[in-house]
């Protein structure tokens, strides 16, 4: 009996009825040994030593290898086509060596691109010896992503309070967003005019010109700088006679694009399709593992992590017998065609991605597949067959028109499709928008013919800032850089959303302040290190050692030797030394003025700088604590609750039962309306009554009279007709309501809860009970102030009716009791007789009363002489993130 071990359970099913009875497929649920996450676990004094571990969740999967393989002969390692692969059948082997003293296994590697019995079975039959240049290649970018993780994200925890982490790849990525949002910023629009003429030729046909040439002069993208320009541009063509001055038509070819790689596909799914990489991998996954097909389970693709583009002899032949069933003769090319990928990469010798079969066409898998398989499936089955087939044939044709008093020159271009070839099946997605004027179908004229005048139009532009990045166009510009691998991108992406660095915003990159912070203090310290040729150098001394060009430690050396030195130089610095750096750098993004005007706006003498918190970034005057002001990491606009408040809360008037002072304030968490102040020195830290400002009413309606109704909330309605029960009306987390018998039910505005009588609010909840009734809780009625001990006394109306509440202690009110009457003693006194029934003290929890049963335990003596342990710095939450950002990146 053989032992084969595979990646997932999926592929296992599959190819165990692929090879019999004679073979046990297992799975080793992906990587079965890795680094721990602490510090330590690669050694660079140690020659780079790696420690690795197998961790809980593998241990059952190896055990069921090793007790199969008790019994077996032989075992095949069938992990993916790839370094990653190639790396998780090493730890299988080296896993049962270690951990279940195996010795002297006799073990091959297997590997097939498709998941087809044609392919598994010859990859049996053709078995080789692990490759140690693609493991080590994988090592080595374990190591390094591991040492960039380890050693560079406890320096930001502490230069940097408030970063999470940082990674060799991600870091990289992030400041190619970072940077293109300065590229935006910096960005000012500058103005200028076309001008089309709608011309009618001989035969009545519709023919447009741009202006080109105006007295003798051609112009450029700004010559018609305004519209005072293009206006005179216009009144000069309004008044002359037009002809057609020459004719030019050129036949043009257009090749078809080669089959999908890993990035082309997360590209192309991305524009077409909708998909994230992360969400298009998945898929792919599913399809490459296989479905149930007539009773015989086949993968549908190729595998999927591949940097190649070329597909093999048999699956080119089978896709042009396709061509020419489905589409005719003309459309298969006199010679296959045959592609060359630039990757240098041992790793990508593999195929491109394609069809296992091409018979297979998209519309006879749909019932196979669910919608996201269907999509992705055509896609990858029309841009491989498209691959092969006949070019287009197009005619790119040019109209000169011309004044015939010489005074302007105007050209129309578009373009005919002689023959579609590939673009019958795909053509591939673009980025961003193209002038659509190329693909215009073009009238028939000649040379010398006349053209009647019909309109002249100036349009106004503007030019545009480049676009961030998309996910598509993000993972191409990491392509062109040689930044990352086929298996790298999807989860770079997925690490820097996690991280909160990134937000995608209409399925565009933008920085967040985080991440802008993380960028701007790594370009300052570590510039080398998220340099794009460095980390494409890296990249490339990578594939070096996967084709067994350079010994993987020499890399290593190489690389700590000056990090270690980089990180060493970070030792001494002051948090507030690095603040002010940062500060210098995002100057442009922070202040007004390209970061040269930094005065506080409310205390004039003040400078704004930035500061870090327990709640993040923040901008803070250094007048501080004289002056008060903040504002959010961003350049303040004239509006924004930032600068209405800066001076301050907005005194809204007194309120008439109390006579204190009404005003509408900002908090963290939105603007509230405040009754009172609070009393300085107050040991009982009374705190004033509070209202958030509701959605729906704006700062420039809030007066006097609006914000008394709010503060008040809620508000008595009545007493029930049928129930006798109390009704209210207040505005609570979901929203306006009216509340009877601990049930909410929703009120449109915030005027209706302030306005609602007795009649509407019985007719709102006869609907809502008739609707399954309304949302239960316990509505606080009134807060009646506070405790003698600190806190909060509240009236509450609950399921079982009105009650006090303190902290975790309740007191029901009695029948007779008025809770919108209810004074402060009396919930206290309605407190202490409640405490006093319940045994405990009315000023703690009921939790502290059950502690009391307990006896304390005896402490342990301190032990003598023995310093307390210090935490290491890669233990716990800060090494879950430092590893969050190793695995990042690992290929």
């Amino acid at each position: 009996m053989d032992v084969v071990v595979v990646e997932s359970p999926a592929k296992a099913k599959t190819i165990n009825k692929y090879l019999g009875d004679n073979y046990v497929v297992l799975a080793s649920y992906g990587h079965v040994r890795d680094l721990p996450s602490k510090d330590g676990s690669v050694i660079p004094n140690d020659d780079f030593a790696m420690t690795y571990i197998t961790d809980d969740k593998s241990t059952k999967h190896v055990k069921a290898i090793a007790d199969a393989m008790k019994g077996g002969d032989r075992l095949y390692l069938a992990t993916d086509p790839d370094r990653e692969g190639e790396a998780i059948s090493w730890h299988v082997m080296k896993a049962l060596e270690d951990d279940y003293g195996f010795r002297d296994i006799a073990a091959k590697r297997v590997v097939f691109n498709e998941i087809t019995k044609r392919a598994v079975l010859e990859g049996i039959n053709n078995p080789r010896d692990l490759d140690m240049d693609l493991i080590n290649a994988q090592q080595a970018r374990r190591a390094l992503d591991y040492l960039v993780g380890f050693t560079l994200s406890p320096v930001l925890w502490r230069k940097l309070p408030g970063a999470k982490s940082a990674g060799r790849v991600q870091s990289v990525a992030l400041r190619l967003i970072c940077q293109r949002e300065i590229e935006i910023e910096a960005f000012r629009p500058k103005e200028y005019w076309t001008v089309e003429v709608d011309f009618k030729t001989a035969g009545n046909a519709a023919l447009v010109g741009r202006l080109t040439h105006l007295n003798g002069v051609k112009l450029d993208r700004f010559s018609l700088a305004d519209q005072a320009s293009a206006e005179a541009a216009k009144r000069t063509l309004e008044g002359g006679d037009f002809i057609v001055a020459a004719v030019e038509t050129k036949p043009t070819r257009r090749n078809p694009a080669p089959p999908f790689t890993t990035s082309t596909l997360q590209q192309e799914a991305s524009r077409k399709l909708g998909f994230g990489a992360k969400r298009t991998m998945q898929i792919a996954q599913r399809l490459y593992e296989g479905f149930d097909i007539d009773g015989e389970t086949v993968g549908l693709i190729t595998y999927m992590r591949t940097d190649g583009v070329q597909m093999a002899n048999e699956a080119i032949a089978a896709s042009r017998d396709i061509i020419g069933r489905e589409f005719g003769a003309d459309y298969v090319p006199g010679e296959a065609r045959v592609y060359r990928s630039k990757a240098k990469n041992a790793q990508e010798a593999h195929e491109a991605i394609r069809p296992t079969d091409f018979a297979r066409l998209p519309a006879s898998m749909a019932s196979y597949l669910n919608d996201e398989q269907r999509r992705l499936y055509d896609l990858i089955w029309k841009r491989a067959t498209a691959s092969q087939m006949e070019s287009a044939r197009l005619s790119r044709t040019t109209i000169e028109t011309a004044a015939k008093d010489g005074t302007a020159k105007l050209r129309t271009t578009g373009t005919v499709v002689d023959f579609p070839g590939f673009l019958k099946l795909y053509e591939e997605g673009r980025d961003e928008k193209q002038d659509g004027d190329e693909d215009r179908r073009l009238p028939k004229v000649s040379e010398g013919e006349g053209l009647r005048n019909e309109k002249v139009r100036p349009e106004q532009h503007f030019t545009e800032p480049p676009p961030r990045y998309s996910e598509a166009t993000l993972v191409k510009k990491l392509e062109e850089l040689g930044i990352g691998r086929p298996s790298t991108y999807a989860s770079i992406l997925t690490v820097l959303q996690d991280r909160n660095y990134v937000v995608l915003d209409r399925k565009r990159f933008m920085p967040e302040d985080k991440g802008r912070l993380v960028t701007a203090f790594l370009e300052s310290y570590f510039h080398r290190y998220v340099e794009y040729g460095f980390t494409a150098d890296l990249e490339d001394q990578l594939d070096a050692v996967s084709a067994g060009e350079v010994d993987w430690k020499i890399v290593l050396r190489d690389f700590w030797r000056d990090f270690s030195n980089a990180v060493e130089g970070t030792s001494e610095l002051r948090v507030r030394e690095v603040f002010d750096k940062v500060n210098d750098l995002l100057a442009p993004h922070l202040y007004p003025d390209g970061g040269q005007d930094r005065a506080c706006p409310v205390c004039k003498k003040g400078v704004l700088n930035l500061r870090g918190g327990r709640n993040g970034f923040f901008i803070g005057c250094n007048a501080y604590p004289e002056c008060h002001y903040t504002r959010a990491m961003k350049q303040a606009e004239e509006g924004d609750a930032d600068e209405k408040f800066a001076a301050g809360p907005i005194a809204l008037g007194d309120d008439i039962e109390s006579g204190m002072p009404l005003t509408l304030r900002k908090g963290p968490y939105g603007l509230y309306i405040q009754l009172g102040e609070a009393v300085e020195g107050d040991k009982k830290k009374k705190k004033p009554k509070r209202a958030g400002l509701p959605a729906d009413v704006s700062v420039e309606q809030l007066d006097l009279d609006l914000a008394q109704k709010i503060i008040n909330l809620p508000r008595l309605v009545g007493e029930h007709p049928e129930t006798g029960k109390t009704i209210f009306a207040g505005i609570g987390r979901f929203g306006p309501y009216v509340q009877s018998e601990s049930r909410y039910f929703k009120l449109e505005t915030t005027a209706d809860a302030l306005t609602i009588g007795l009649n509407h609010a019985v007719a709102v909840i006869a609907d809502g009970m008739s609707k399954g009734g309304g949302r239960r809780g316990a509505n606080t009625i009134r807060t009646l102030g506070d405790h003698p001990d600190g806190g909060d006394v509240k009236v509450l109306d609950g399921r079982f009716g009105p009650y006090v509440k303190y902290k975790k202690l309740n007191a029901t009110l009695p029948k007779t009791a008025d809770p919108m009457q209810m004074s402060l003693e009396d919930g206290l006194a309605l407190l202490r007789a409640k405490a006093e029934k319940d045994g405990q003290k009315p000023t703690k929890a009921r939790a502290k009363t059950k502690a009391k049963a307990k006896p304390k335990a005896k402490a342990k003596p301190k032990a003598k002489g023995k310093p307390k342990a210090k935490a290491k710095a890669g233990t716990g939450k800060a090494a879950a993130a430092a590893s969050e950002a190793v695995s990042g990146s690992s290929d």
